[in-house]
């Protein structure tokens, strides 16, 4: 059988004994002959085993899962997590609603983000979100105000950035001192300070998120060391500290990376913070859907006319943008498997008119014909969450399978669908040329001026 990487199998991907690969035991060939290329394809079982794998590992610890939203903000994605008895972590009132939608409740959702509007911190006050994580003086102040008109006290932690380098990729580091996020830590203990003379929050927490796809444990123990002296400090300074947010960030492997040992992290957190005496949260995304999806795709052509031949697919960076954005890998297989051993070095590239439209450069891929399939790994974080309508392509349909059940949970919209939001101003509308406004004519221009 072929062999399948490694971004593939640690989502549950196997190949049949045909060589076909498979979902548990639904064939991904029999999907895309449903639903259409191109189309995402979840494993409900490989969600629910990340998040018992991540739980069992932090079992002697007092911590909290919150799914973080925005890695897969599916409805049937987030009520997994519920049904597991996690909470959620959003960083906006959509995200926020979505949770809401899926059955958590307001108390077991965290609300993050670097710019809450009044509007969206008012709708968490007002659904009665157990966390809202403050990212700045001037938000502390905004939200104050809008509890105290609704004569409510708010839960809040502040974030902290804790000017760590992540070892990640720039784009997705969000703890060091050039970056957007947080409070700059030596700046935390006046902010509590103003925080405790204001009547509509509670501050009794911190916390931290260093960035995403952290494949070395060492920058979570340099940062969680810095939030536990931090909790110290306060506390010597007469602040009550019970709450340590450790935010997310835990990698997944995409090539040949490890996935990232979830008993190692719990030791990390257990020497850090487990003194402390505080009840924890966490909130992965990417760690518990990255592995379990795919994004299916069809060849559109073998095209041989450059200097370097390219693989086109019907699939583009609208719909999985992480290879345009950042450059990021993500293995790429033949659904079926019987393609020979030989393989070219080509460019995997979509039909978006841009350039960098492209998920491979120099892949080692079989020759491929026209309309064969393949499965794009590790595509269930940041895959749809990130998919656009650019160059007027539907948004791509979602299907989750579940052992032996398998179900379309968002479908492709149809044309209609995509425009029924636009419309033409009336003077735009069809009429007769009579009955249009007339159209200005510009004046002659002012021959005696020049």
């Amino acid at each position: 059988m072929t062999v399948i990487p490694h971004g593939l199998s640690n989502g549950g991907f196997v190949r049949d004994l045909s060589d076909t690969l498979c979902v548990d035991a639904i064939p991904l060939d029999r999907i895309a002959a449903e639903v259409g290329t191109p189309a995402y394809v979840y494993n409900a079982r490989a969600m629910r085993l990340a998040y018992r794998t991540l739980e069992t590992a932090l079992a002697a610890l007092p911590i909290t899962v919150c799914y973080a939203v925005k890695a897969n903000a599916n409805l049937a994605v987030i009520r997994i997590f519920r049904d597991l008895g996690a909470g959620a972590d959003v960083v906006s009132v959509g995200e926020m609603r979505r949770a809401l939608a899926a059955g958590v409740p307001a108390e077991r959702i965290v609300f993050s983000g670097v710019g809450k509007t009044d509007a969206e911190l008012a709708a968490a006050v007002d659904a009665g979100i157990g966390q809202v994580n403050v990212e700045s003086s001037g938000e502390l102040k905004r939200l104050n105000a809008l509890a105290e008109v609704r004569q409510r006290r708010v839960e809040i932690a502040l974030r902290v950035n804790p000017d760590v380098d992540a070892g990640t990729l720039k784009e997705i580091t969000t703890g060091t001192a050039d970056d957007k996020f947080g409070i700059a830590i030596d700046r935390v203990p006046a902010v509590f300070e103003l925080a405790a003379k204001l009547p509509g929050v509670s501050l009794r927490g911190v916390a931290v998120h260093i960035g995403s796809q952290i494949v070395d444990l060492q920058p979570y123990h340099n940062a969680y060391r810095r939030i536990a002296d931090l909790v110290h400090q306060l506390r010597d300074e007469g602040h009550i500290i019970d709450h340590v947010d450790l935010g997310g960030g835990l990698a997944i492997p995409y090539d040949r990376e490890p996935r990232v040992d979830a008993t190692a992290f719990a030791a990390v957190v257990r020497e850090t913070l487990g003194a402390l005496g505080c009840r924890m949260t966490i909130e992965p995304g990417r760690y518990l859907v990255g592995s379990a999806g795919v994004m299916l795709a069809r060849v559109v052509e073998w095209k041989e006319d450059l200097a370097r031949p390219f693989l086109i697919l019907d699939a583009g960076m609208n719909d999985l943008m992480r290879p345009a954005l950042y450059k990021a890998y993500h293995p790429i297989v033949a659904v079926h498997g019987d393609t020979g051993d030989v393989t070219v070095d080509v460019d995997v590239v979509g039909p978006i008119c841009e350039s960098t439209d492209r998920f491979a450069r120099g892949r080692a891929m079989p020759r491929l014909k026209a309309g064969s399939l393949v499965a794009i790994g590790a595509a269930g974080a940041y895959g749809a969450a990130l998919s656009s309508e650019y160059n007027s392509r539907p948004l791509v349909p979602e299907v989750l399978v579940d052992g032996s059940r398998v179900a379309v949970v968002r479908k492709r919209p149809s044309f209609e669908e995509m425009v029924g939001l636009e419309s033409l101003p009336p003077w735009m509308e069809d009429s007769p040329a009579a009955d249009r406004p007339p159209t200005a004519e510009l004046p002659e221009p002012d021959r005696a001026a020049e």
